[in-house]
C-alpha cells in the first residue's frame, strides 16, 4: 500500500514537469490513460484481496470483543446478585420501620408474599397502631368483652367442624379399604390433624378484629347520640346499641335494645357514635361518685328511662342555681347545699322536662311513670365531650 502511494506521488510530480512541453503532451496523455487503467485495476485487485484476507481477522476480533463483553456482563450480574439485599435481609428494626408505614391493605398484600413476611405483617404490634388510629375512639372495654365472646364462639364452631370433617373422612376411608390396612388409616388421620391445626389467621389477633370491623362481620356495643336520626324524643341523649360498620358508605347500622319498641337505624355517621364512657350496663343503675363535687355550671350526663322495663339512656344537662340563689359567683352557696338542681336547657321554660332537683347525699333512682325515672349521674370533665354535646344542640327549643 505504501509503494502505491509513493508511485502516485511521483506520477503527479512528473506530470507537472511536462506540462509546458507541447509535443510530448499528446504522447504523455496516451501513456497516462494506459497507466491509469493498469493502476486502477491493480488497486481494485489489492483492495479485494485485502478484504478477503482481513475478514477472518476482523471476525475474530469482533468475537473476542463480544465474548469479552458477555463475560463482563455476566460477572457484573453475578456480583449484583451476590451483593444485592432483599427485604428479608434487612435488620429487624429497619424492616419493622418499613412495615409500620404500610396501610392495612399493604400489610395484607405483604403477608401473602411468604411465610416470614406473613408472621411480621400479622403481628399485633403493627395492627395495634391501625386499630388505635381508626377504631380507638369506638372500641371500649365492653366491645373487647364482646369480641372475646365472639372469638370463643368461632373457636367452638371451628373445632366442631374440624371434628365432624375428620370423623366423616376417616369413616368413609375405613368403609372403602380393608380392615388390615391400619397403617394407611393412621397416616390419613395424621393428615387430618395437620389440616385441622392450620388456620388462615388467629381469630384472637388484632388483625382479625380489625378486618372483622372493616367488613361489618362483627357487631359491637357502642352508644349513639340522638338515636333514630334525631327523633325529637331523643334529642341530646345517648343510647346503647349494637352497631356494625358499612365500608361502602363509611357509616354504621345500629340495633337498639329489644325492650319496648325495637328499632334499627342505618347511615349513622362517625360523629354520632362513642364508646361507653362508664362500664355500666344499660339496665343497671350507675353509681354516682361525683355528687359531692357538683356545683353550678358543671356539665353532666344523667341516666333516664321511660319506665322500669326500658333501658337507660344518658341525657345531657347542666347544674343550675337553686331558687334562693341569685347566681352571683361571690355569694353563691349552692355547692354547699344538699339539694342539686339539674337543668335541661334544650327544653322550653315551663316544660316538665326543663329541670329536676335531687338530693346529693341520698340519690337513688327517682321518678314516676308519667315523667320517667332519673338515675345515676356522671360529671363531664373532658372539654371535647362538652363540645360534642354542644354541636348536637337542636336548632329549635323543645317543648
Amino acid at each position: 500500500m505504501l509503494c502505491l502511494l509513493i508511485s502516485c506521488a511521483s506520477f503527479i510530480l512528473l506530470s507537472k514537469s511536462f506540462i509546458h512541453h507541447k509535443p510530448i503532451l499528446q504522447t504523455w496523455e496516451d501513456s497516462l490513460r494506459l497507466i491509469s487503467l493498469k493502476f486502477l485495476g491493480g488497486f481494485l485487485s489489492f483492495l479485494h484481496k485485502s478484504r478477503i484476507s482481513l475478514q477472518p481477522i476482523t471476525s475474530k476480533f469482533k468475537k473476542m470483543v463480544t465474548f469479552g463483553s458477555n463475560v463482563e456482563v455476566e460477572r457484573v450480574e453475578r456480583e449484583e446478585r451476590e451483593t444485592s439485599l432483599s427485604l428479608l435481609d434487612l435488620p429487624y428494626l429497619a424492616l419493622d420501620c418499613i412495615l409500620e408505614r404500610l396501610p392495612p391493605s399493604g400489610l395484607c398484600s405483604m403477608a401473602a408474599v411468604c411465610a416470614s413476611l406473613r408472621e411480621s405483617c400479622t403481628s399485633d404490634h403493627l395492627w395495634g397502631n391501625h386499630m388505635n388510629h381508626k377504631w380507638g375512639r369506638l372500641i371500649g372495654p365492653a366491645a373487647y368483652r364482646e369480641w372475646q365472646l365472639h372469638v370463643a364462639s368461632r373457636n367452638r364452631i371451628r373445632n366442631y367442624s374440624v371434628r365432624t370433617e375428620k370423623k366423616g373422612l376417616i369413616e368413609s376411608l375405613v368403609a372403602s379399604i380393608l380392615p388390615s390396612s391400619w397403617i394407611t388409616r393412621q397416616k390419613l388421620t395424621s393428615v387430618c390433624k395437620v389440616k385441622a391445626s392450620t388456620s388462615c389467621l388467629p381469630v384472637d389477633s388484632i388483625m382479625s378484629l380489625y378486618l372483622s370491623l372493616e367488613t361489618g362481620k362483627f357487631w359491637f356495643p357502642a352508644q349513639v347520640y340522638n338515636r333514630e336520626n334525631g327523633n325529637v324524643g331523643f334529642m341530646l341523649s345517648c343510647y346503647d346499641a349494637q352497631v356494625r360498620y358499612d365500608s361502602t358508605t363509611n357509616t354504621f347500622q345500629a340495633r337498639y335494645s329489644p325492650y319496648g319498641r325495637r328499632a334499627t337505624e342505618e347511615n349513622i355517621p362517625w360523629d354520632r357514635l362513642r364508646a361507653a364512657p362508664v362500664d355500666t350496663p344499660p339496665h343497671k343503675l350507675h353509681v354516682s361518685d361525683c355528687l359531692h363535687d357538683l356545683k353550678p355550671d358543671d356539665h353532666i350526663e344523667i341516666q333516664w328511662r321511660r319506665n322500669k322495663e326500658f333501658p337507660y339512656g344518658w341525657w345531657y344537662g347542666v347544674i343550675g342555681h337553686l331558687e334562693f340563689c341569685d347566681g352571683n359567683e361571690n355569694r353563691c352557696r349552692c355547692h354547699c347545699n344538699d339539694m342539686v338542681k339539674l337543668e335541661f336547657s334544650q327544653y322550653a321554660p315551663g316544660s316538665r322536662w326543663r329541670e329536676m332537683t335531687i338530693n346529693r347525699k341520698d340519690h337513688r333512682e327517682e321518678g314516676n311513670e308519667a315523667d320517667g325515672f332519673y338515675a345515676g349521674i356522671r360529671k363531664i370533665y373532658n372539654e371535647e365531650e362538652i363540645a360534642r354535646w354542644k354541636r348536637l344542640w337542636p336548632t329549635q327549643v323543645l317543648e
